[in-house]
């Protein structure tokens, strides 16, 4: 079954790992001629410019003064629905089980058919912190039983996917990709320029600034490598966690020198200026921005935590260390700047590795071939459409 798709996209389209991918993919598909449709309650943030074959549609919720809490999940299938029937979707690729997956499965369900094929993404928290909520577990692994096709972005998901919820189907391995055009080494100099950065080591941290980032270790990290030489940290994204890692930054003296720059849309500017990214988190499902960095040239410090060992090899790539061992990656740190010549290994490594694992034409490839196969599975679906 050859020819053009026509894919509706359910992401949350905030500063995060699973939106930047599920729009990095329906972006990709449009431009290999696939008619692609994003379904949220905002424009996605790394859908920024125009793409032929890329249509957004906004999910409006009803303030009726009797909802104390409005039911966006209803309204979301109903868009899902209305998108399905009126474009003739193919497929729903959905991105977090809740409530993307159980709304996609309503919308079908109100279709009346067996189009469009569901392929549910699964993402970390939507399955450890959020699915294991006993409130959610059941909607949850209805969200996946009924689904045509479920992936992860990890092995180690998957694993914690098949433990929790115990699925009566296949669950496949899908990792998250990178853009190795866009997320490459490049010349900083006025960059840096801009951001005040002289010869100073620059680290650097990207995240959505939760409690699970360990931020604060970040920082601390920083600090123990500021104390040894002339130093700065670059800290790109935000969320709940800011003000305390500013108050934290304050506290140790690094004030002026612990940039926070906020949500930034040329993220891959910021990453190319670092010698290392630091990423000290509890749990990684994944570690988008860590391959960010890697694909960037820069080495990653990161923790032996989720599926973070899967994308960074401990002392080829970058450097793994136990969750809180501020000490041991501040060391590592200092290792690798003192070494000029490792750490161009190391680089090397990074960049070799997001190109040759995680390039964006193989994990596209296989997302094609999984819908194809979901619409080939389904007797009344109809084929898609040749050019």
């Amino acid at each position: 079954m050859n020819g053009r798709l026509r894919i509706g996209v359910c992401c949350y389209p905030t500063y995060g790992g699973s939106g930047a991918v599920a729009t990095e993919l329906g972006t990709a598909l449009a431009e290999r001629g696939h008619e692609v449709h994003f379904i949220s309650y905002a424009r996605p943030a790394r859908l920024l410019e125009f793409h032929p074959g890329v249509t957004f549609h906004k999910v409006s919720v009803s303030s009726y003064p009797l909802f104390r809490y409005p039911p966006y999940d209803l309204a979301l299938a109903s868009l899902m629905r209305e998108v399905a029937e009126v474009r003739e979707l193919d497929v729903l690729h959905v991105h977090y089980a809740i409530p993307h997956a159980v709304s996609a499965v309503l919308a079908r369900a109100m279709l009346e058919g067996s189009r469009p094929a569901i392929v549910t993404t699964l993402h970390g928290t939507d399955i450890t912190i959020v699915g294991a909520d006993r409130s959610y577990f059941h909607p949850t692994r209805f969200g996946i039983e009924r689904s045509d096709v479920v992936t992860t972005v990890s092995s180690w998901l998957r694993d914690e996917t098949v433990r929790i919820f115990a699925p009566g189907k296949e669950i496949r391995v899908v990792p998250n990709f990178v853009d190795t055009a866009r997320f490459t080494p490049r010349d900083c100099a006025l960059t840096r320029d801009r951001l005040g950065v002289g010869d100073e080591a620059v680290l650097a941290h990207v995240s959505n600034f939760r409690p699970v980032k360990r931020v604060a270790d970040a920082i601390r990290i920083f600090a123990r490598v500021a104390a040894e030489r002339p130093a700065r940290m670059l800290l790109a994204g935000d969320g709940p966690e800011r003000p305390h890692a500013e108050e934290l930054a304050q506290e140790l003296g690094m004030r002026d020198r612990v940039q926070f720059l906020g949500e930034q849309e040329r993220v891959e500017m910021v990453l190319a200026c670092a010698d290392l990214f630091v990423l000290p988190s509890d749990a990684e499902s994944f570690g988008l921005s860590a391959l960010e960095a890697m694909a960037c040239g820069v080495p990653v410090l990161g923790t032996r935590a989720g599926g973070l060992p899967e994308v960074v090899e401990d002392g080829v790539s970058g450097h793994l260390f136990d969750v809180g061992d501020i000490d041991g990656a501040a060391s590592a740190a200092l290792g690798l700047l003192a070494d000029a010549d490792r750490r161009e290994a190391m680089s090397h490594a990074a960049r070799e590795r997001a190109r040759a694992e995680f390039g964006a034409q193989r994990v596209v490839d296989t997302y094609e071939q999984l819908y194809r196969a979901a619409l080939a599975q389904a007797p009344t679906t109809r084929a898609a459409r040749g050019p």
